[in-house]
C-alpha cells in the first residue's frame, strides 16, 4: 500500500449524513488483526467510487461507504464492532 491516504476524519461528512453522533470519534475493532481505535484513524482511499476505511494496523478494509443519488451505501463486514459514547 502507498501512503496516498486520508485519515478516518475524511469520513465525517459521508457518515454525519447517517447517523446522528459523529461516528469518526467512535471505537472500532478490525474484524482482521483486533485493533481498535477510533474510526478516525482509519487509513481512508477514495473518494470514487467511495470511500474505502482501512486498518492501520493490518491494512484490512474495515468500511465502506458509497453515496449515490438519494441513498447511501455502507459495509461494516470488517468491523468486530463499533462502540459510540453517548452523553447520559
Amino acid at each position: 500500500m502507498t501512503a496516498d491516504h486520508l485519515d478516518g476524519n475524511a469520513l465525517a461528512g459521508p457518515l454525519a449524513e447517517l447517523f446522528a453522533v459523529d461516528v469518526t470519534t467512535a471505537t472500532g475493532r478490525c474484524a482482521s488483526c483486533g485493533l481498535a481505535g477510533p474510526i478516525a484513524t482509519l487509513h481512508v482511499y477514495g473518494p470514487e467510487p467511495g470511500l474505502v476505511g482501512r486498518c492501520p494496523g493490518c491494512e484490512e478494509v474495515v468500511l465502506r461507504i458509497v453515496r449515490g443519488p438519494g441513498s447511501a451505501w455502507l459495509d461494516l463486514r470488517g468491523a468486530l464492532s463499533l462502540r459510540v459514547t453517548l452523553p447520559d
